[in-house]
């Protein structure tokens, strides 16, 4: 237990740096030689002087020295090495926390030639006694001795060089410029050792039965007293010779390498175990993990089932997809016997990882409606994973922040060391999309992504996740109607789903613009909306007419406003009086209004007459015409009794071609012929009358039309309006304050100019003292001013028509 724990493997020593204590910081690693100097080491300085840092089961740090790295201290049969470890929140180091491990090792004889292949580095050491030599010289040592042999000649006792001999060339360098290209050197009592990362520039890759090394030929120089020695450091590790089927791991290692038996005869097996983690294991433990282990003439195989103990999974990312790799550290040594070495010892540590396997995730909804959450399980995850932050709504947020936004994260920690994330949110988040799905329910859509990174590697993924969960707690809009003696109204009370829906009259959207055409009222405070619709109006239906009066509906539809759905259909219907429809004015003018009815849907209200057809309608809609006549005229007919005239006449429908009608409104005026009023009266000498000129405040409007009708004025938002030229323009100037029928609205001089500023020159005169201009080539047209249901106060208002024209100067067009 502890922060540094260590361990001694024969040759090698482990420390091993415990998560809990070094999980999430940054690290420095220093070895202190034996007079307690720090030596910081990089990767570089780690593989030059036998030093591996590397991480194992997840989040473990493992730091691995050989019993003969740089600063080790040897005495007899052991090797004392002392480690620093500095571990702090920040990459500058600031306030660092230190940790000292030293560990005493004891190790076994030594082989004559020993190899090692280090995960960053490949070393050999050979004993300095070194045997006879052989009449048989190699070439590679002849042509070494060439070359070593004047300066080693020449040189003091300490000063020793290697040769490497590669296929086109040597090349030799001594001590201090081999040290500076990144290879360790070092000499004891009894050794030579020669060691370098596989970086190294002199490394070959060579092929041997099929499996790829990586490989050095060298031979390695120093003087003693008189004598020049030289042993042969030659060394090669496997590079691949793994291979993947049927969920097992097969590594093969050839025996007896070419480059690392040259010169040698005689070769005999002494010694050939496996191990994972440093660790040898017997032939019983081998069998209870279902490892396998052949050894045949040639190579060593091991088989080791993807999975198996001893190994284990991490996290692994491929274009941005979640999964895993098996990885295991193996370890194997063979030694054998020639009549070259004697015993050689090669020690191979090996990290085998398989191959990316993509891992689907499982997302499990275990929502609590009843306590309105939503409860989602993501994982499981190895503890190589962690949570980083979420994306809600297009808004990145870290893990501490999820809670400001509603969401509760928690981690859960299974025996096995996986984990899973579990996301709580109420129903009622924003975040949480609530839609409409029919039988009082709403769908609560959970839609958020999770963002993770894994330890060490530093690689990232994202799991979207999104969840539906049905509730029952819909509350619809609903509505209340009612009318007035003029107008249709309509009050819908807003529920909870019916944040997206629009209202529509049929196929027409209802807006605080659009409404604006028809005159009709729409308001929305947030909670109801609130329509007013004028009996009169084409968007009413009018579904019968008797003597009790005229039924009228007003359908409104709430639609989806995301995929136009019909949600919700409201109505109402009233009863309004049929004196609505008729007014029969003193002076013998009758106007009337014929409305459409439901079930006539071919009718067509500009063909409606009375019963002289002559006599067509003053003003149409879609469901209404309105006639404006003298009693004596249009086909009507006069009875009397003793005490009233009544005038009688039709609204009637005729098909093209036909002469029995397909609708008949009968209406009737009615005039008293003997009444007797009460005047009061009072003599009074009258003054003539006369004007007395003026001033006083009139609110005035004038509107631009798109026909004659004067229906339908062009709206705001339309102008500038287009029109071609000698194209007619519809205008009605009207008196809008005071109301007083007693006032007539007369015009005096009306003039057109090239700007918007009414003093601006050039001008024309469309009217002059109330009169069309004698000089126009096209003259202004007045039309008359009927009464209507928009029109209360007919003289109030004037209309007149003008043709479209330009300024010009000569044949230039003038612009503003």
């Amino acid at each position: 237990t502890g922060p540094m724990n260590s361990e001694c493997l024969g040759n090698i020593l482990r420390i091993t740096l415990s998560a809990e204590y070094f999980e999430d910081k940054y690290l420095s690693f220093s070895v202190l030689d034996q007079f307690g100097i720090a030596w910081e080491l990089d990767e570089a300085m780690a593989s030059q002087c036998g030093y591996t840092v590397t991480y194992s089961n997840w989040n473990n740090i493992e730091f691995r020295a050989s019993a003969l790295s740089c600063h080790s201290h040897l005495e007899k049969d052991v090797f004392i090495i002392t480690v620093q470890v500095k571990a702090s929140h920040t990459p500058n180091m600031k306030n660092a926390t230190t940790y000292l491990k030293s560990a005493r090792c004891c190790y076994g004889p030594r082989s004559p030639r020993e190899l090692v292949c280090e995960s960053n580095y490949m070393e050999i050491s050979v004993r300095r006694e070194v045997p006879q030599i052989v009449k048989e010289v190699t070439q590679d040592e002849l042509v070494a001795w060439t070359s070593a042999f004047p300066e080693a000649k020449a040189g003091e006792a300490s000063i020793w060089q290697i040769v490497f001999h590669q296929p086109e060339k040597k090349k030799a360098l001594l001590v201090s410029d081999a040290w500076s290209a990144g290879y360790g050197l070092n000499i004891t009592d009894t050794r030579v050792l020669l060691r370098m990362p596989y970086t190294a520039g002199q490394i070959q890759l060579v092929e041997d039965q099929g499996i790829n090394f990586s490989s050095v030929r060298s031979s390695t120089f120093y003087k003693q007293l008189w004598m020049i020695l030289m042993v042969d450091t030659a060394m090669a590790c496997p590079v691949d010779g793994v291979v993947y089927t049927n969920k097992t791991i097969t590594w093969t290692v050839p025996k007896y390498i070419q480059l690392l038996s040259a010169g040698a005869t005689g070769f005999k097996d002494v010694l050939i175990e496996a191990g994972v983690d440093l660790h040898k294991l017997s032939a019983e433990e081998m069998a209870s993990r279902k490892y396998v282990l052949l050894n045949d003439l040639n190579a060593i195989t091991m088989k080791i089932p993807i999975g198996a103990e001893g190994g284990y999974y991490k996290t692994s990312v491929s274009s941005g997809q979640h999964g895993t790799k098996y990885t295991i550290n193996v370890f194997l040594e063979h030694q054998w016997k020639d009549n070259k070495w004697g015993l050689t010892k090669h020690a191979i540590i090996k990290e085998i990882e398989t191959p990316f396997e993509q891992v689907e995730l499982a997302i499990t909804n275990n929502s609590n409606l009843t306590a309105r959450l939503m409860n989602v399980t993501v994982g499981t995850f190895l503890p190589d994973v962690e949570l980083v932050n979420l994306t809600i709504e297009e808004a990145t947020v870290a893990v501490p922040e999820a809670v400001q936004h509603g969401y509760l994260i928690d981690e859960i920690r299974y025996p096995n060391g996986s984990k899973a994330y579990v996301i709580q949110v109420p129903l009622d988040v924003t975040s949480v999309k609530k839609e409409y799905v029919g039988a009082n329910k709403r769908a609560h859509i959970l839609n958020v992504t999770l963002a993770f990174t894994v330890h060490p590697t530093g690689e990232t993924f994202v799991v979207p996740v999104g969840t539906v969960s049905a509730v029952e707690d819909a509350v619809l809009p609903s509505a209340t109607g009612f009318c007035d003696g003029r107008n249709i109204h309509l009050t819908i009370t807003h529920g909870n789903v019916d944040q997206n829906w629009q209202p529509f009259i049929s196929d027409w959207r209802l807006t605080p613009d659009t409404v604006k055409k028809y005159n009709y009222s729409l308001r929305d405070n947030g909670t109801h909306l609130a329509i007013s619709v004028p009996f009169l109006s084409s968007h009413v239906n009018y579904e019968d007419f008797n003597t009790s009066g005229i039924k009228a509906s007003l359908h409104l539809t709430l639609k989806d406003g995301i995929t136009s759905a019909n949600r919700r259909d409201f109505s109402v219907s009233c009863i309004f009086s049929s004196s609505e429809l008729i007014q029969c004015l003193p002076n013998g003018t009758v106007v009337i209004t014929a409305v459409k009815l439901v079930g006539v849907a071919d009718l067509d209200t500009s063909l409606l007459v009375l019963r002289d057809r002559q006599c067509k309608p003053n003003l149409v809609t879609e469901k209404t015409a309105t006639f404006k006549f003298h009693v004596n005229t249009c086909g009507t007919t006069r009875k009397f009794n003793s005490t009233a005239m009544k005038y009688e006449n039709d609204v009637l429908y005729f098909r093209p071609g036909t002469n029995t009608p397909l609708y008949q409104l009968k209406f009737a005026c009615w005039y008293g012929i003997k009444q007797t009023l009460d005047v009061k009266y009072e003599s009074k000498k009258n003054l003539p009358p006369s004007i007395m000129p003026g001033f006083g405040s009139l609110a005035l409007s004038m509107k631009l039309f798109r026909d004659k009708s004067y229906v339908e004025p062009y709206q705001e938002s339309e102008y500038p309006v287009v029109k071609y030229l000698k194209e007619a323009l519809y205008f009605e100037v009207e008196l809008l304050q005071p109301k007083d029928m007693r006032l007539e609205l007369n015009l005096a001089d009306c003039w057109a100019a090239n700007s918007q500023s009414q003093e601006s020159l050039p001008q024309w005169h469309i009217l002059l003292n109330g009169c069309e201009n004698s000089k126009d080539s096209y003259k202004t047209v007045f039309h008359e001013v009927n009464y209507s249901l928009r029109v209360k106060f007919p003289h109030h208002l004037k209309r007149f028509e003008v043709r479209m024209f330009t300024f010009v100067q000569g044949t230039t067009l003038l612009e503003e």
